[in-house]
């Protein structure tokens, strides 16, 4: 029934390689804003140094052949825009949001960045290398996020386990960050995304933005992803964290979905315990929560569990482990309700750009089917058998597991039943 509501939603969005090789995706509800994201593949697993992404993505906006980052900055005020750019461990992604009928604007601001950025270098030292060390160390000092990147380099070490930040003291030069914008602004390595526009107006905009630049036709590469897993501990204020993950590589399996939606302890009623089996049994004063990312070729699931004292969070996370063990065995009703769980979020996340932009991205790369409609079919295809063999599968991995803060008094791996 869910997807017969959303096929409408689902037929509105259109794939189409433009002339320029750029591949372009868009989708329009009739709303009265538009967002349009350039989506470059120059996320971290691709850097050729340590940082170099990350500095890139500071980069942006800032002086081109066209306009001066004072000019940029006043031009968008002048049209009521916001700009921004974000950085995964697979895409750069350049977005603008702005009124309707102002897509020209914006495309080419967007755009004159990734065939004519100039990377002067008092840009390079006034205004990037200070804010690159401030979200460094600001990445540092937040448990959560300081968990998922130790997580990941243990995981995938190489590749997806680059870190999203560079160091506080990077040794990234501005040379360095020419030679990797040089070969990751390449026609092959964009996909543009758009929300509240046509999507040959957009595929207009974007061959028309792109023609006779000098866009390279060369893709970036980087290994195919291999999980390996691991233990560390840092010491650290804040929060008691720990981390308790295991990954696979090769496409995201459905079944995961599932697997997050069954142990997350959000209730779906507001001042309710819900039904996951962690949400009653963890100690007051600590949190769990499931953590699932999906990538091109691999995917990392974890439970992230934090709380004011490591004896509650040692005691959440013996909780969290065998709760994740356990649910090898789901069936019945309780399957069945972490399967509506899963296509709800699945479908819910579609209500606004980032979770839009976030289905498409690496679809629209693969050339595979982007409607939410192909989604939900496959969440709905996993049986018991199949869901216990996925969640048999990568629990039977060595673990990735990551203890932050009084790394004496946390638990260690087999403490919590690893």
């Amino acid at each position: 029934m869910l997807a017969r509501r959303v096929s409408a939603f689902a037929r509105s969005f259109a794939t189409v390689v433009d002339n320029a090789g750029v591949k372009v995706a868009a989708i329009d509800n009739g709303q009265p804003t538009t967002a349009v994201t350039f989506l470059v593949k120059a996320g971290s697993r691709y850097e050729s140094k340590p940082g170099v992404a990350h500095t890139l993505k500071n980069f942006a906006f800032k002086s081109t052949a066209k306009r001066s980052t004072l000019g940029t900055v006043r031009e968008s005020e002048l049209y009521g825009g916001v700009l921004s750019a974000s950085l995964t461990r697979e895409y750069l992604a350049l977005t603008s949001e702005f009124l309707r009928g102002d897509e020209s604007f914006f495309v080419d601001v967007m755009s004159s960045f990734l065939t004519s950025g100039k990377f002067q270098r008092h840009e390079f030292q006034e205004y990037v290398l200070p804010v690159v060390e401030a979200e460094s160390i600001a990445a540092s000092q937040n448990p959560a996020t300081h968990a998922l990147e130790l997580a990941h380099s243990l995981a995938f070490r190489s590749g997806l386990g680059s870190s999203l930040f560079a160091s506080p003291h990077s040794h990234v030069s501005l040379d360095d960050v020419k030679d990797f914008a040089a070969r990751a602004f390449s026609k092959g390595n964009i996909a543009v995304l758009g929300t509240g526009i046509d999507s040959a107006t957009l595929t207009q905009l974007v061959e028309k933005a792109l023609a006779g630049a000098s866009v390279g036709n060369v893709a970036t590469e980087s290994k195919p992803s291999t999980y390996f897993g691991g233990e560390t501990r840092v010491e650290s204020h804040g929060p008691e964290t720990v981390f308790i993950g295991f990954g696979a590589a090769g496409p995201a399996d459905p079944a995961l979905a599932i697997l997050s939606a069954h142990l997350s302890p959000e209730p779906s009623v507001k001042w309710s315990q819900g039904l996951s089996p962690i949400s009653a049994a963890i100690p007051q004063g600590t949190s769990v929560q499931p953590i699932l990312m999906s990538y091109s070729d691999a995917s990392l699931f974890g439970l992230l569990v934090q709380g004011s004292s490591a004896e509650g969070v040692k005691e959440a996370a013996k909780v969290a482990t065998k709760a994740l063990k356990e649910s090898t065995g789901l069936k019945g009703d309780a399957l069945k309700t972490a399967v509506a769980k899963a296509k709800f979020a699945a479908a819910s996340s579609l209500d606004g750009r980032d979770g839009i932009f976030g289905a498409l991205s690496t679809k629209v790369f693969a050339n595979s089917d982007a409607s939410i409609e192909a989604t939900l079919a496959s969440i709905d295809k996993v049986d018991a058998a199949a869901f216990s063999k996925s969640v048999t599968a990568i629990t039977q991995a060595k673990p990735t597991f990551v203890a932050i803060g009084s790394v004496q008094a946390l638990p260690f791996a087999d403490e919590v039943g690893l």
